[in-house]
């Protein structure tokens, strides 16, 4: 196992790398440069060719590629204009929220997504199954911004019941660490939900199709033959065949979370880096979207090993040489 984990990493360093190669090269298709941007008054050409000299625009894409990548491996990932400081600064300063909001609406889908899949296959075609088969299917088709703003205007706006905006309360007095966590949590709540919903819904259809294949093999007919009890079919012997297409969902669900935080964040206005992605993306903010989006890939990798990882772990057969 080690020796693959070593062997894994080194492969995804060629591959880190062109993922990098082909988003710079998508940015630099974009129309319009970080300096056509600014909306600087009586500026005249040749100040604006003498600020893209300054921020590296005056040299071909591909050099200014080499240069990024060279910048990186020392911990640089360049200078963002609009929050005047290095972009690792500005992500370090946002990542915190994105990362609370993805952890929490994880925990909600694998709660509640994963034990009604299993009740779902262990019923299958009865009401319970039913109902549950057509929540999922919401949760699946209904778009994440019609429902945060429908919970907004049910639950902020008419009830009153959570706030309407933001990750914390700028009017609360009180000191207690306790009192600002509960405070944090219950601006997430919201968020958490509608970030939750589709990873949820995915949860449970991918549970009820992987549990619906494993309990029809004969070695669960064999178990129940055994007078084993049904519990101890289920979910001792079930569903640990059956949960190694859910760690390949959750390996790459992991960073789709953070990339789906883009709407959430917007609509709830929490300071993470969904919506400084946005802000980024308006203003060409091109060092600060290359340095989010370098995370998320590597976050994306990171993901598959873990899940092959999780694979060994989950099923004794399976060994990496």
């Amino acid at each position: 196992m080690k020796n693959y984990i070593i062997r894994r990493i080194i492969q995804m360093i060629p591959v880190f790398i062109g993922i990098l190669f082909i988003l710079f090269f998508i940015l630099e298709q974009a129309p319009g440069t970080p300096v056509s941007n600014m909306m600087i008054p009586k500026m005249t050409p040749e100040q604006k060719a003498e600020l893209a000299q300054k921020l590296g625009l005056d040299i071909p894409w591909y050099q200014r590629f080499v240069n990024w990548i060279g910048e990186a491996l020392h911990g640089n990932l360049g200078y963002s204009i609009n929050h005047k400081k290095p972009v690792v600064e500005v992500m370090k300063d946002y990542v915190g929220a994105t990362l609370l909001l993805s952890l929490a609406s994880l925990c909600i889908s694998i709660i509640l997504g994963i034990p009604a899949g299993v009740i779902s296959a262990t019923r299958q075609y009865s009401f319970t199954d039913n109902v549950l088969t057509v929540v999922s299917f919401i949760g699946i088709s209904i778009p994440s911004f019609f429902f945060g703003l429908l919970l907004l205007k049910n639950l902020a706006v008419d009830v009153q019941i959570f706030p309407l905006f933001g990750i914390k309360d700028p009017l609360l007095m009180s000191d207690n660490p306790l009192d600002k966590a509960l405070d944090v949590a219950w601006h997430l709540v919201l968020p958490s939900i509608v970030l939750g919903l589709g990873s949820t819904a995915s949860f449970m259809r991918y549970t009820r199709s992987s549990m619906l294949e494993v309990i029809k093999q004969d070695y669960i007919r064999t178990a129940r033959a055994k007078g084993l009890k049904e519990k101890t079919v289920i979910y001792r012997h079930a569903f640990r065949n059956a949960v190694i297409p859910i760690i390949t969902l959750l390996g790459f669900w992991i960073p789709a979370l953070l990339s789906g935080a883009v709407v959430t964040e917007t609509i709830f206005a929490l300071p993470g880096l969904g919506k400084i992605s946005v802000e980024a993306t308006m203003t060409r903010n091109y060092p600060l979207i290359l340095g989010i989006n370098a995370m998320l890939a590597m976050l994306t990798l990171m993901g598959t090993l873990v899940a092959d990882i999780l694979y060994a772990i989950a099923d004794p057969r399976i060994r990496y040489d």
